[in-house]
């Protein structure tokens, strides 16, 4: 049962992603967006997913882990390319 719980916790934080990804993708930019909290969030999944392999208790859930993971490291390409674009569209403003 708690793996049921610990499943339902990763899909209910991995419901966000998608809705980021989207955003980042629309908007171009990465004002309002934090690279480090990105970090801490893989950090963390990447961390509840080594606990499972330590503890033996590899189940399906350890698939929401990798598929979290995967949504967020996206997201963190995506803010980092559009941290790129928003220093060639300042330099652009200035000339």
């Amino acid at each position: 049962m708690a793996q049921v719980f610990e499943m339902i916790m990763l899909i209910c934080f991995g419901l966000s992603w998608p809705f980021n990804i989207a955003k980042s993708l629309r908007s171009r930019t990465a004002k309002g967006k934090s690279i480090w909290f990105e970090v801490c969030i893989i950090v963390g999944y990447l961390c509840g997913l080594a606990g499972k392999f330590i503890s033996g208790n590899v189940t399906y859930v350890a698939a929401f882990y990798v598929l979290d993971i995967t949504m967020v490291t996206i997201d963190l390409g995506l803010t980092l390319r559009n941290q790129r674009l928003d220093q060639h569209r300042q330099k652009e403003e200035m000339v």
